[in-house]
């Protein structure tokens, strides 16, 4: 029996022909987890903070401030923050989902390509392109929207359709051409750069394991919660920037 990791998802099972792979489960888990406990601290907070709530009050809050340091205006901070928190915390979770110890170990046998290969229940929703394509997609759309609320259609669409009549003849229409490929651009960076980390980190840890099973691994594992903790970081924070830069007139 051989452990490998495979570039796509691993299919599990299928449910009235949808396929069901490891990847999409865990991201079901995150969202399970998130929705729970959005639900405790709702029925249990209080005034005096403790335990959890402590915990995620104080994580909230040094993401709020961090917000609010970047757009420098409370109003435009009460409206980014929910996207930015929610793309931070599924991210955060997404990618360390993998490194809870003996989830990798929990899955079952398959024959592919007439050997039999033990394919994990866990592999990290960040380690699925699909995945980081869609949350890429979200805060792309996400920061169109945006734009739109704060300077309305018209002016909006002005950052990127311009006349060519208009002095310097032709270079605002080449500018508002290279402003829509960046937009759609900005779609693979967001989602090859999450992904490019997350899988080379999958293929480390299960390099490390196979070669030098004790002892060794651990710092590794050590870099992937830093690793996993700055790319949802990163991803936030550059949703942030694209939302207030959306939100700028020219």
């Amino acid at each position: 029996m051989d452990i490998t990791v495979s570039l796509v998802p691993e299919v599990i099972t299928e449910i009235g022909g949808f396929p069901i792979t490891n990847s999409f489960l865990m991201m079901l888990v995150v969202s399970v987890v998130i929705i729970i406990g959005a639900l405790i601290l709702n029925k249990k907070k209080s005034e005096v903070p403790r335990g959890f709530q402590n915990l995620m009050e104080s994580v909230l809050e040094g993401l709020f401030n961090l917000v609010d340091s970047v757009t420098g205006d409370r109003e435009q901070t009460k409206k980014f923050f929910p996207i930015v928190a929610t793309i931070f915390i599924v991210i955060i979770l997404s990618n360390w989902i993998e490194l809870v110890p003996g989830l990798g170990t929990i899955g079952l046998n398959q024959l592919h390509h007439g050997e039999e290969v033990f394919v994990p229940f866990v592999r990290s929703p960040s380690a699925d392109l699909n995945m980081t394509a869609a949350i890429a997609i979200f805060a792309v759309i996400a920061a169109q929207v945006m734009g739109v609320m704060a300077l309305g259609v018209k002016k909006y669409a002005g950052k990127f359709f311009i006349s060519p009549f208009k002095k310097p003849y032709f270079i605002g229409t080449f500018v508002g051409i290279l402003e829509i490929i960046s937009e759609f651009a900005k779609i693979i960076s967001f989602s090859f750069r999450l992904f490019g980390n997350i899988f080379a980190g999958e293929v480390l840890l299960l390099v490390m394991l196979t070669l030098v099973p004790l002892f060794v691994p651990l710092p590794f594992l050590f870099l992937e919660i830093f690793v996993g903790f700055i790319q949802a970081l990163v991803f936030s924070m550059l949703t942030l920037v694209f939302f207030k830069m959306a939100s700028e007139a020219h």
